[in-house]
């Protein structure tokens, strides 16, 4: 809604934080204009709105959706990672051919330290699993799955809005 999300968190206060808050993956804002931001879980539940009006996080049913639509989990993320050098090779299966072009943009962890940049790419559902943790998506450069996990609400993962 236009309202700022906390951000330069330390990592003491990111793993401690109940609250919205974003990073660029190791604070470095060329990150910021390649892959974009690194939200906590709670950034995306906050009633305020992460995306624009007319658009939202999807929930994990939108995501279960779109896999079936591009042929399951297990050819999904092949066509929505984009074919780019940014993904580590082999960047198995990657083709693109549902217009997500998903980048490797890493993520934050629960205590702060980022990871894996260039080798995976994390997406948040807005859909909570359990009082700690929520649904998510990885897509990975060693072959064509899109994974569905859980995992605590303050890692730091990518967002996605979706049209309502």
């Amino acid at each position: 809604n236009g309202d700022s999300i906390p951000t330069n968190l330390s990592n003491s206060t990111w793993q401690n934080t109940t609250s919205g808050a974003y990073a660029i993956y190791n604070n470095t804002a060329s990150n910021d204009s390649i892959y974009g931001k690194l939200y906590n879980w709670y950034a995306v539940a906050d009633s305020r709105g992460l995306c624009p009006t007319g658009w939202h996080v999807p929930g994990d049913a939108d995501v279960l959706t779109l896999e079936n639509f591009l042929g399951g989990s297990s050819v999904a993320g092949g066509k929505m990672k984009a074919v780019s050098s940014l993904w580590t090779a082999p960047n198995t299966g990657a083709t693109n051919s549902s217009g997500f072009t998903g980048l490797p943009g890493g993520n934050r962890d629960g205590n702060g330290t980022f990871f894996f940049i260039g080798f995976f790419g994390y997406w948040w559902s807005s859909t909570q699993a359990s009082s700690p943790d929520a649904w998510y998506r990885v897509l990975s450069y060693v072959n064509a799955n899109s994974y569905r996990d859980l995992i605590t609400k303050t890692y730091g993962f990518s967002v996605r809005c979706v049209r309502d």
